[in-house]
């Protein structure tokens, strides 16, 4: 992109920014060269790095200090020359600081695939690491034993100074010598241990003279008694100084073997600190991640300028390349127009370079190939023909290179010559934009261009509110509504003559003063529009609330209901469970008291017994469950004795037994009871033929057949049908209506359980029922002997076993039918 672009839009503002969010001199370096990609798989790229920095940053800070500029010391190590002990301070920072960031991202646990690929890549430099702790200590300095050889010369060194200290010490305290010393104290000259002498005393002190007081009252003398020993110092030295050099220069030429590996990490590194910087703007402009479109939408929602000031800066929402692919801002001066254009400019190089927007959430964005921007200081009334030299020219380049995948900023376009004539050229240039595909946003003051753009397809006239009441821009942008002047109202405002004001009026033409007008209506019902809109939404939003409340409440009730249902009848199944263990205990007592005598009549008894137990466990069982709309509202006038209702507050059916008004007495089993009539629903009338089917295998009355009442079910043994013959007798085609799935033949003969059996089986195969089982009790094991050898020659049975311990074990028998 053009560097004049970056330039006009303050691109280089927004790269000083980055670079002060940067730890490292590399990430400073990497964030002022950032430029703006065209490529989206790249941007997306970037977006995505940028991403996963402010999702780790959120909670937790990486391990960015420590990271050094090696390059100069790497160019040095290359080229033979030996670094210094300040130089591989910087390099063991380096190498920790290497170690640290990856052992940060080894243990982070959030996701982060691209950091952490990075991160991978960091190779450790134990052996050097290793080597410069071992020779430097923690002050920057050389330890003792960095080497064999080092240890000793600087431990003679230390013996020699030690006895040089010892022989000028005594020399310095001899009680002859006091008067002799300017000071009693033992000081250094040129790297030897001197005294402080009289300049008058110097004959009684032999030695070597290294230096002497401004006033050349004082020597510094070195005595000849320390002289040899000064020089072993010196030798010592300079022992010490060649093996530091040593020392040094191998540990430069590990460096310079790990040069490569160095400068590859140096990479990795400032690429992360570069990611966590773009992190660090994001928080600090309250940035948030733009979705890239597919094609060339961009839809900023609250849009702010990242150079202006929070309290200062105007949200706006920008709108291109949906609708409509050229904008035609219009407006007063210092309306905001440029401010608005520059927004969007700056919001493209930024999303194109990888930083997160200062937008709302749901902002999307195009990726331009190119972004052209002619925008100057165009605030002045006064335009001369060089200025507008200079923009045409521009423009002229531009049109030459814009293409239909870039963005093209135009401010102010045809100012600064003959108003008509500018005019002119500005819907040329337009038209050709146009033409060519490109992305526009342009600003004008030329009324003739609001009317050109509602004239051609593919243009969006907007403009930047005027408060006329306050005389101030609110720099809002409003997508769809030209620009009006205001000319007239600011003037008024002002304290223009009412007089000039309607001269001037008279003056303007009819229809420009006609589309002021259009202009002021739209404007206003604009904002109408957008109140209501905002009502409106608001309404649905608490209409949402209360369905998901509503629905939430409706789903735990159901989940109550379900519960409440199913532990009822768990409890009435275990109530019938206990009732039939103890009626088989009281049975199976009964059995063992008695002999023989009076067998049959003993049977009957306990047969009764069964039968009334069987009622009561009916009884206990649940009544019609999910029924409670069964059956039609009650008509008192056609209800009569006999009749069958359905109470749903007791889910049971009853019969009709009196009539008291608005009340009845009714039969349900052996309760009787009154209910309200409106409590009640209508099944049938007593004896009338078709009466009801109820639902999950209830029976409702039909008629009579024979003297009794015939039962339909409907349920899982399908539905009873019933027909009248010829002779008007009721004649039943299916068993559904009285088949059950099991039956009771205890206390029975073997000859009687074989009769009531084999019919037993043949209504339940005509109730279509594949499994029945039969209770035979275990007592002597007659009766199970006799049943079982019955089943094995029926020509309806397929196989046999005892029951499951549920359903009585081996006092049961499951019989499978063909």
């Amino acid at each position: 992109m053009e560097q004049a672009t970056y330039r006009t839009l303050e691109y280089d503002r927004i790269r000083a920014m980055l670079a002060d969010c940067a730890s490292s001199v590399l990430g400073k370096e990497r964030a002022a060269a950032i430029a703006p990609s065209s490529d989206r798989a790249e941007v997306a790229l970037r977006l995505a790095e940028t991403s996963e920095a402010v999702r780790i940053a959120g909670f937790a800070a990486p391990p960015l200090g420590g990271i050094r500029d090696l390059r100069p010391m790497l160019k040095k190590v290359k080229l033979g020359a030996s670094l210094t002990l300040d130089a591989f301070v910087d390099v063991r920072s380096f190498l920790y600081a290497t170690r640290n960031v990856k052992e940060f991202f080894k243990a982070l646990e959030t996701d982060a695939p691209l950091l952490k690929e990075a991160a991978h890549g960091l190779e450790l430099l134990g052996q050097l690491e290793r080597s410069l702790d071992s020779a430097i200590d923690e002050h920057g300095e050389l330890r003792d034993d960095a080497s064999v050889e080092l240890r000793r010369i600087r431990r003679e060194r230390a013996a020699a100074e030690a006895r040089i200290k010892d022989r000028i010490n005594a020399i310095l305290h001899a009680p002859e010598h006091q008067k002799h010393f300017q000071d009693a104290i033992v000081t250094i000259r040129d790297e030897r241990y001197v005294l402080p002498v009289k300049a008058e005393y110097r004959r009684f002190f032999p030695g070597i003279v290294h230096d002497q007081s401004a006033t050349g009252a004082t020597l510094f003398i070195e005595p000849m008694a320390v002289v040899e020993a000064g020089n072993d110092v010196k030798q010592l030295t300079l022992a010490e100084q060649r093996e530091i050099a040593r020392i040094l220069k191998s540990l430069s030429l590990q460096v310079q073997k790990e040069g490569a590996t160095l400068m590859a990490n140096a990479d990795v590194l400032a690429q992360v600190d570069f990611a966590f910087a773009k992190a660090r703007l994001a928080e600090r402009m309250k940035a948030t991640e733009p979705q890239l479109s597919e094609g060339r939408e961009t839809k900023l929602l609250a849009a702010r300028h990242p150079l202006i000031a929070d309290d200062k800066v105007v949200p706006i929402d920008i709108e291109l390349g949906t609708r409509f692919s050229m904008l035609l801002i219009t407006g007063p001066n210092t309306g905001g127009k440029t401010v608005s254009m520059k927004t969007l400019g700056l919001m493209v190089l930024l999303a194109q370079s990888g930083c997160f927007l200062p937008v709302a959430q749901g902002s999307q964005i195009a990726v331009y190939d190119d972004v052209y921007a002619d925008i100057g200081d165009e605030q002045s009334i006064e335009q001369s023909l060089s200025t507008f030299s200079a923009h045409m020219t521009h423009i002229v380049a531009i049109l030459a290179k814009a293409g239909p995948k870039d963005l093209v900023l135009v401010d102010e376009l045809g100012a600064g010559t003959d108003p008509e004539e500018g005019a002119a050229l500005a819907m040329a240039i337009l038209e050709r934009l146009l033409a060519i595909g490109a992305a526009t946003v342009a600003t004008t003051h030329y009324s003739e261009l609001k009317t050109f753009a509602y004239t051609r397809d593919g243009i969006e006239n907007a403009c930047v509110e005027f408060d006329v009441k306050s005389l101030r821009p609110t720099y809002r942008l409003l997508i769809g509504i030209p620009g009006a002047s205001n000319a007239f109202a600011i003037s008024q405002r002002l304290g223009l003559a009412d007089s000039i004001i309607l001269r001037a009026k008279e003056l303007i033409r009819a229809d420009h003063a006609q589309f002021e007008h259009v202009v002021s209506d739209l404007e206003q019902q604009k904002r109408l529009y957008e109140q209501m809109n905002a009502d409106i939404a608001e309404r649905q939003r608490h209409a949402e609330a209360l369905e998901k409340k509503v629905a939430a409440q409706q789903a735990d009730l159901d989940k109550k209901k379900g519960d409440l249902i199913k532990k009822a009848r768990q409890e009435s199944a275990a109530l019938v469970r206990r009732t039939r263990r103890e009626a088989e205990d009281i049975i199976e007592s009964l059995k063992k008291q008695f002999d023989d005598q009076g067998i049959h009549a003993r049977q009957a008894a306990m047969q009764e017994a069964r039968r009334r137990l069987t009622e009561a466990s009916e009884k206990a069982r649940p009544g019609i469950v999910g029924q409670k709309h069964l059956g039609k509202k009650i008509d008192l006038q056609t209800l009569k004795p006999g009749d069958s209702v359905y109470l749903p507050k007791l889910d049971q059916k009853g019969t009709v037994l009196e009539l008291h008004g608005k009340e009845l007495e009714v039969q349900v089993g052996s309760l009787r009871t009154s209910v309200r009539a409106k409590d009640a629903r209508f099944l049938g009338h007593a004896g009338a033929g078709g009466g009801e089917t109820l639902m999950n295998g209830a029976k409702a009355p039909l008629g009579k057949a024979g003297g009794k009442h015939a039962w339909a079910s409907a349920g899982n043994g399908g539905t009873g049908v019933y027909r009248q013959s010829g002779r008007g007798t009721t004649e039943l085609l299916g068993k559904t209506a009285t088949a059950r799935r099991e039956i009771d033949i205890r206390g029975l003969m073997v000859d009687e359980a074989e009769g009531v059996l084999g019919k037993f089986i043949d209504d339940a195969q005509i109730a279509g029922l594949g499994e029945i089982l039969v209770i035979h009790g275990k007592g002597t094991g007659a009766l199970r002997k006799g049943v079982q050898a019955y089943l094995s020659h029926h020509a309806s049975v397929l196989s046999y076993q005892f029951a499951d311990q549920t359903d009585g074990g081996t006092g049961a028998t499951v019989v499978q039918l063909k």
